[in-house]
């Protein structure tokens, strides 16, 4: 679509996308499985979105320089604390190596326990105003926290009367997958007590599968919230609903989620105007509020305490998946947390383990 639409290159097709599906295999948590000899792999709960895992990896003597084992751990994405629908990150038991994240390096996110409340307020403010409330969300665990979260509010008659548009196949897509595997979700309440049952869903509720049923929500001309993918703005139905509602100073834009350098999110958060869409230009009127707190990412304070394993001491932490100058701000934070030695790797850097 970005090639016919834009001129982008054209990186695989779908012949490529079933070699990679026909090579997919599935593995529980906490199951060594050894990819080569004398290699050894184990998932740990990461629990940044479901099913997401930091990896252990066990290496023989065989591969290391001093002829002993020595682990590694990768931690791909680690999750917030306190996720309401996920259990919390596992901890390190033991490590040589950290190759690790550093999104949130540079920052503490609010007290998820406020959220609701701060959720409530915007809310009540921008359609208090009688404007429109976008909330842009990536499709996978964002959009849930924030579902389980208005469900919260409605369930305690926090929310005023208004309609709740999801429109993002794939976040719809996602939900329900949630609600198949809610079994591996942890929840702060219990869902049943609620009146509906449901945990991702209530009756002001309204699925926009269609693009047709897209484009009939802005026929609704009274206040509202759209909840709408890409989570950084980037492409996606919201990008429909920002043309239509950002030029107007009684609606309002709610960021949930990290916006990286470059994204029209992050011009918005930024407060850059006007701003681009379809090359259209746009003054941004409405106001432009974040919540940190929803973030599914683990802030420094998080990430500094997962570093410190159960047992013995790390030795080595590599920082990774984050801006330049996160990265060293994260590494000044570290040194005085931790006693490994905090490395930011560059491109084609090579070390010895």
């Amino acid at each position: 679509e970005n090639a016919r639409r834009d001129g982008d290159k054209i990186l695989f097709s779908p012949s490529d996308v079933a070699t990679l599906e026909s090579n997919i295999k599935t593995v529980n948590y906490h199951t060594r499985l050894s990819p080569v000899p004398g290699v050894e792999v184990t998932f740990f709960n990461a629990g940044h979105i479901l099913g997401s895992s930091w990896i252990e990896v066990r290496l023989s003597g065989a591969y290391t320089q001093s002829g002993s084992e020595k682990i590694l751990i990768f931690s791909g994405d680690l999750g917030n604390q306190h996720i309401p629908i996920l259990p919390e990150t596992e901890s390190i038991l033991r490590a040589d190596l950290v190759v690790c994240e550093s999104t949130y390096g540079n920052r503490d996110h609010e007290n998820v326990k406020e959220r609701g409340r701060k959720l409530a307020d915007v809310i009540a403010r921008v359609i208090g105003r009688g404007g429109t409330l976008i909330i842009p969300a990536f499709s996978i665990e964002r959009t849930q926290e924030l579902l389980y979260e208005i469900d919260m509010l409605i369930d305690s008659s926090a929310m005023p009367d208004i309609p709740i548009y999801l429109d993002s196949p794939l976040a719809i897509k996602a939900t329900a997958i949630y609600k198949k595997f809610k079994a591996e979700l942890k929840f702060d309440r219990d869902i049943g007590a609620s009146p509906d049952r449901d945990f991702f869903s209530f009756p002001r509720l309204h699925i926009s599968r269609s693009s047709e049923d897209s484009k009939a929500i802005n026929a609704n001309q009274k206040p509202k919230i759209i909840i709408a993918g890409s989570g950084m703005m980037t492409g996606g139905r919201v990008l429909h609903h920002l043309k239509r509602y950002l030029s107007d100073e009684k609606s309002g834009v709610l960021i949930i989620g990290y916006q990286a350098e470059g994204t029209l999110g992050r011009k918005i958060f930024d407060g850059v105007s006007p701003i681009h869409i379809h090359q259209e230009p746009i003054t941004v009127r409405a106001e432009i509020c974040a919540i940190g707190a929803f973030s599914a990412h683990a802030d420094r304070n998080k990430m500094a305490r997962w570093l410190l394993a159960t047992t013995g001491e790390i030795k080595d932490v590599f920082l990774v998946h984050g801006d330049i100058q996160v990265k060293r701000e994260f590494k000044v934070y570290l040194e005085e947390k931790i006693s490994a030695a905090v490395h930011i790797p560059q491109a084609n850097n090579a070390f010895d383990i």
